[in-house]
């Protein structure tokens, strides 16, 4: 089984200079804990939950706090990603996206065409764990 048999086609990203409160809203809209962050087509990270975790993960809460984490949520989203992102090609085997999975700890991969460079999809843990029920009784 290759990875662009069970991938997420189409995956919903964002652009790089986008606001983090809009990363925030748009992944709780659309229940996804991944995005692909691009600049123009060209991907050139990932936000995650646990990056957005990150912002707002302070133990305190005062007005100096609040104005503070409302400057955080105005800030570009590519103040938090993770720009060293592990990326598959669509053709590679399944068995290669879990090891990568496993060994780098993300829940999910951009899939990047491996001739226009574009990316045409995301295989994060949830596709690989549809893809497996279907096998089982």
């Amino acid at each position: 089984m290759n990875v662009q048999d069970i991938m997420t086609a189409e995956p919903i990203v964002i652009q790089h200079d986008l606001p983090i409160i809009e990363a925030l809203a748009l992944m709780q809209e659309s229940n996804v804990r991944h995005l692909p962050v691009l600049e123009g087509k060209k991907l050139i990270g990932m936000i995650s939950d646990r990056d957005l975790r990150s912002v707002y993960a302070s133990s305190t809460v005062d007005e100096h706090a609040l104005l503070g984490l409302a400057k955080q949520f105005r800030a570009p989203v590519s103040k938090i990603m993770a720009s060293d992102v592990v990326l598959i090609q669509p053709e590679a085997e399944l068995s290669e996206a879990l090891d990568l999975i496993l060994e780098q700890s993300v829940g999910a991969l951009p899939v990047v065409d491996p001739i226009s460079d574009n990316l045409v999809g995301i295989l994060s843990y949830v596709d690989v764990l549809r893809a497996v029920r279907e096998y089982l009784p």
